[in-house]
């Protein structure tokens, strides 16, 4: 197996065993953890520890320790959480969440690295183009990275199935469900049955287990790229401390990055809106518990389904052409969301919408990688920390207003965001069309120019 490739694949089943894990709890929290919004504010204070990370830590910790031993460090922390959930408590969950998230925006980052590197390295030595190699190396990585949402929430779902059948509820109770869930109804719904502690201990163990089998393929399997860019020669002296630790910042002089900021806002906006609102408010309380894994296997399928398919065929489409479909098809859903009343007859329609999402976010996954990958080649460390900031903060923004607005309110705002968020989009991809007609040509250009008249746009 191609040397690139057989990397690739290391990093992405190591984050699969890692995201089972993570990704099923993630979607259980705000059921899980109902009682004075524990489990929507341990997420919330996640994402928070993930956007202070991301300001700071991304360009230190892969200059210091490398894209392999940042991706090491980060998984502990990863790990902790799940051992937090085992004694859930504001003085246990808050803690580990911090932990998480602090080291949420490092790993991230040396993953997009490692592929970006990965990627245009191989298409060097192929004679490829390097956007079209990197594309593909993201569709793989997300082909197998979101198929962890599978696996996670079908273990979650066979673990609870275990529990006790639940009554279906009356159509007084389920109108406090969907859109008009504005989190102070009185009336019992199926998101007050929890399963039992020891189901609970047994899902718990499974996921902790599957976190330190990812460290340890991590630790065994993947080659450190310092390794290959020595051998390649394309080793580089490590920039001085200071200038690491701000240039996360100095990539906003780039107008181009002013703009894109809204795109990773708006991913961490709508998965924040799947996994805690819509989990909760219409799957759980119309449903039970028991549906939330089946459902998110729904959206993880066809994430991860979309997500390599998407990297083959942005060759030939365009990216923009894959942003439209991905913006027509997640309003389509939150219109529909809106007018939708939700119940246990309908359970199609639950799968239905989920996959949808699914097909959407796999646009947001892989793109958005690949066009910060593109466009920032030059400072991939500190274009994928503002990545991960970007979205830490639509995250810690859809957690945090979680416990207080109702649901129709938070549709309308990921309705106006993504509409903003294309449009910044659109103005991108328009300066950089006429870039790339510039009377020039394209293979002797001057990669220092290059990026300075971009930055001056």
């Amino acid at each position: 197996m191609e040397r690139s490739l057989r990397n690739v694949l290391v990093v992405s089943f190591g984050f699969l065993l890692l995201f089972t894990a993570y990704g099923g709890l993630q979607s259980l929290q705000s059921s899980l953890y109902s009682e004075e919004g524990l489990g929507v504010t341990a997420l919330s204070t996640l994402y928070g520890g993930m956007l202070l990370s991301s300001m700071f830590l991304p360009p230190l910790l892969i200059q210091r320790l490398g894209c392999k031993g940042t991706i090491l460090l980060s998984m502990c922390g990863y790990v902790a959480f799940s051992v937090g959930n085992f004694f859930a408590s504001w003085y246990t969950l808050i803690p580990t969440s911090i932990l998480l998230g602090l080291g949420a925006a490092p790993l991230w980052s040396a993953q997009c690295t490692y592929l970006t590197v990965m990627g245009n390295t191989h298409a060097e030595k192929a004679g490829k183009r390097g956007k079209d190699v990197v594309n593909q190396y993201f569709g793989i990585f997300f082909l197998i990275f979101q198929s962890s949402g599978v696996w996670g929430n079908l273990i979650s779902s066979l673990v609870f199935g275990q529990s006790p059948s639940q009554e279906t509820l009356p159509e007084e109770q389920l109108a406090s469900c969907g859109a008009s869930d504005c989190l102070m109804a009185t009336a019992t719904t199926n998101s007050t049955q929890r399963p039992s502690q020891q189901l609970v201990y047994t899902l718990l163990g499974i996921y902790t287990g599957s976190g330190v089998l990812a460290v340890l393929m991590i630790a065994a399997f993947l080659e450190p790229i310092r390794d290959l860019q020595r051998q390649s020669g394309g080793e580089k002296k490590s920039p001085p401390f200071w200038s690491t630790l701000l240039s996360t910042f100095k990539l906003y002089r780039d107008k181009r990055m002013c703009l894109l900021i809204l795109l990773p806002l708006y991913s961490g906006l709508q998965q924040g809106f799947l996994s805690g609102e819509y989990t909760r408010s219409y799957v759980t309380c119309a449903l039970g518990i028991q549906f939330v894994g089946y459902v998110m296997i729904c959206f993880s399928a066809a994430d991860a389904l979309c997500s390599v398919l998407y990297g083959k065929v942005s060759q030939y489409t365009g990216r923009a052409a894959l942003y439209v479909l991905g913006a027509v098809t997640q309003l389509s859903c939150m219109i529909a969301l809106l007018l939708w009343r939700p119940c246990a007859d309908q359970l199609a329609v639950f799968f239905v919408f989920s996959g949808l999402w699914g097909v959407a976010d796999a646009v947001w996954q892989t793109q958005n990688n690949a066009l910060y990958g593109v466009l920032f080649e030059m400072s991939k460390e500190a274009a994928f920390a503002n990545y991960r900031l970007g979205e830490a903060l639509g995250f810690v923004t859809a957690f945090g207003y979680s416990t207080f607005l109702c649901i129709h309110v938070k549709l309308y705002i990921l309705l106006g965001v993504l509409s903003l968020t294309m449009a910044a989009y659109g103005i991108v991809e328009c300066v950089e069309s006429k870039n790339a007609i510039r009377p020039c040509d394209p293979g002797h250009a001057n990669p220092a120019e290059d990026k300075e008249a971009q930055t001056k746009m």
